[in-house]
């Protein structure tokens, strides 16, 4: 997948845990939690549909690499192909 295959399967993941959230205007550098609110919950939620999308093991340690949708196509990118 290139990156922005990535990206828009991010933010298709996303938009399902977080509706409200409009990828029009959404900033790859903004903060999931701080600046778009998703709670832990919807957090969960996300982690949970990555993993059935990219078929990807996320453990809670990697969880910070996942705070901007910047961070997470880095992160989601750097997995082996499933």
């Amino acid at each position: 997948m290139t990156p922005k295959d990535i990206r828009a399967a991010f933010i298709e993941d996303l938009t399902s845990v977080a509706p409200d959230i409009d990828p029009d205007l959404l900033d790859d550098d903004e903060h999931l939690q701080d600046d778009l609110g998703l709670d832990s919950m919807d957090f969960l939620n996300l982690v949970s549909a990555l993993h059935k999308r990219f078929g990807l093991p996320i453990p809670e340690a990697d969880y910070p690499e996942l705070a901007t949708t910047a961070q997470a196509v880095r992160y989601l990118g750097k997995a082996p192909a499933g």
